[in-house]
């Protein structure tokens, strides 16, 4: 490895990630380097403004395999953009900017919104959003450790 490989955390192909601002305290993500956005499963969205503001509001199961547990969130609405999906489709999907932690590191991430419910994982962490920050090793999982005050969370 190089010596700027050296500065960047390691993460595998799926970490435990927290989305505090949006009260997701641990959600399993796939990191995708081949995807260029992250996506979040989320449902229900409704568009609303508050304070001359262009916001979404709706829900999410970040459990897999669990549609009981839902968190309800807001935020602004940065943008409407096209995005392929996986299965080579565009769609037209909300962009919100919001904190992801990743270990002890948080920083924040454009996500886009999207109905995930058919995925393996609800929540897909594209490169731009580890870009300068990990080096992303394919053959390893959870090699960042979820932070301690999440851990209860996935146990409810």
């Amino acid at each position: 490895m190089g010596s700027a490989a050296k500065s960047y955390g390691i993460i595998g192909w799926r970490e435990w990630i927290a989305l505090p601002a949006l009260g997701v305290h641990a959600i399993k993500a796939k990191v995708d380097t081949g995807a260029r956005s992250s996506a979040l499963h989320a449902f229900d969205l409704e568009h609303f403004q508050h304070n001359d503001q262009a916001m979404v509001r709706f829900q999410a199961h970040p459990i897999q395999r669990d549609d009981r547990y839902i968190v309800m969130a807001e935020a602004v609405l940065l943008e409407e953009r096209v995005v392929r999906n996986s299965g080579g489709q565009e769609e037209l999907r909300p962009v919100i900017e919001t904190s992801v932690q990743i270990g002890s590191q948080l920083w924040s991430i454009e996500l886009t919104l999207t109905n995930r419910d058919e995925m393996g994982f609800r929540m897909l962490l594209g490169r731009q959003a580890v870009r300068r920050r990990y080096l992303v090793d394919p053959g390893h999982s959870y090699l960042q450790p979820l932070p301690e005050e999440n851990l209860p969370y996935l146990h409810p």
